[in-house]
């Protein structure tokens, strides 16, 4: 399953916001198959709306729209595994009302080993460089056992059909296998498609047949599409691909759930993935009618789970008035914490007019940073009183570190030279355990102790 191109497809696909580091906005998302005994095939899916990108004159040949492309993976001893660029440009095509949405859409592939890793996959426009966004998340190649049945991850797609043509990037056993990216289905666009490859079907050696189950569930955990066959034994592997109909369905965020199961044997293997549906005319599982000026429902939040919703606000909660706080605790239903999000970062965006909200964008950046750097074995970086300080009040001017002063325990000592005419935040490392606690700060409202430096001598 070796691919290494990148074509570029047009596709009339819903367009919706994106979000992550920088401001152009595009779509990325990745599954991994078997390989061998010490390395998974990676895919990696892109795409980019034409309107995203700027048009530039090539001599003789007219206008294109492209992008610089970059994939960096790196493992937690900061070795790079992967870093590579590649470059995707297309014609520009003048839309109209019977061509309102064209993407351009790749897929590029690595064989990786197994390990942890930190993903990174920026896109730079060909026609101005500084529109440009990267997003980095958090990479696990698992094995793919050789001695037990397994499913690889659930690539969804906009589009599967028989093919010969090998040399298409988009050939997986005998497919052409068109990746969604985004994730996001709507009435527009209202089939769901998926590939899954499923291992080690004869390791057993048993004469009877394995139970495939594909399900999917909504936001509330209900099933709301289910199929089920048997899976012959005759080859050790398979690809099953197929399609859910996704019409009747209202607006919500679903996940798609395929399984493989050994009756006999009592032992099974699955995966999953989650995607959201837009239906403005279906009323959603609560029995409400959805309006059609629920923009929140067509944003990022709207394909948060709960529990996504919950992290996100605390991450968030240094920006939030007590009141806030208050009425996010009191809010019992998904449908009204993803509303609440949705208003909460929009009343702190210094530009509506425009699609990105830099504010929150700058934030989430610096989320990243402390989780980062600033982490416990038990706590993340958003946590520690570093953490909250970095997001309140960005970088520092300076730092002065004193890992190793005789007598005295680790400690740190921040300069913010705009804040109040200057003001020091001082960290340390009284538990030994590299959490950092705040000892002493001069800015108003921060917590005071003017004696810090009887807490960091080892030996009181």
């Amino acid at each position: 399953m070796k691919r290494f191109n990148i074509i570029l497809l047009n596709l009339f696909l819903f367009s919706l916001i994106s979000f992550g580091q920088g401001k152009l906005n595009f779509d990325f998302n990745y599954s991994r198959f078997k390989l061998d005994s010490v390395n998974t095939y990676l895919e990696i899916y892109y795409s980019i709306h034409q309107n995203e990108l700027t048009k530039f004159n090539l001599p003789k040949k007219g206008f294109y729209v492209g992008a610089i492309m970059r994939v960096q993976i790196v493992d937690s001893a900061k070795k790079s595994i992967v870093d590579q660029r590649f470059r995707i440009q297309s014609p520009y095509v003048k839309l109209n009302s019977k061509l309102k949405n064209r993407n351009l859409i790749g897929v590029v592939g690595f064989d990786v080993p197994l390990g942890n890793y930190s993903l990174k996959v920026s896109a730079t426009d060909l026609g101005d460089s500084s529109n440009k966004k990267t997003y980095t998340e958090n990479l696990n190649i698992h094995p793919f056992f050789n001695d037990r049945i397994s499913v690889s991850d659930v690539e969804l797609c906009s589009r599967i059909t028989q093919s010969n043509n090998k040399s298409s990037i988009f050939y997986k056993n005998t497919y052409e296998v068109i990746p969604n990216p985004s994730l996001i289905y709507s009435n527009k666009l209202p089939v769901l498609f998926y590939y899954a490859e499923l291992y080690n079907l004869k390791e057993d050696h048993f004469t009877s047949n394995l139970v495939l189950v594909k399900r999917v569930f909504n936001s509330k955990n209900k099933l709301v599409f289910q199929q089920v066959k048997s899976v012959s034994r005759v080859a050790n592997s398979i690809v099953d691909v197929g399609i859910v109909n996704l019409r009747k369905l209202p607006t919500d965020s679903y996940t798609m759930v395929i399984s493989l199961n050994d009756t006999s044997k009592g032992i099974g293997s699955s995966s999953s993935q989650q995607f959201f549906y837009y239906n403005p005319n279906k009323m959603d599982t609560t029995g409400r009618q959805i309006s059609r000026q629920a923009p929140y429902l067509s944003s990022e939040y709207g394909v948060m789970t709960e529990s996504d919703c919950d992290l996100l606000f605390d991450e968030s909660k240094y920006l939030a008035s007590s009141k806030e706080i208050s009425t996010y605790k009191k809010l019992k239903n998904l449908d009204a914490k993803r509303r609440f999000l949705y208003n909460f970062w929009k009343k702190r965006d210094p530009d509506p007019s425009t699609p990105q909200n830099e504010f929150k964008e700058k934030y989430m950046k610096r989320l990243q940073y402390v989780n980062e750097n600033f982490g416990t074995l038990n706590k993340p970086g958003y946590k520690t009183d570093r953490g909250r300080v970095y997001l309140i009040y960005g970088p520092y001017d300076q730092i002065d570190r004193y890992p190793n002063e005789p007598n005295r325990k680790p400690y740190e000592i921040w300069y913010y030279n705009s804040i109040e005419g200057g003001v020091i935040f001082v960290f340390g490392d009284i538990g030994g355990y590299s959490d950092y606690e705040l000892l002493h700060s001069t800015k108003k409202g921060e917590f005071h102790d003017y004696s810090w430096q009887r807490r960091i001598i080892q030996n009181p």
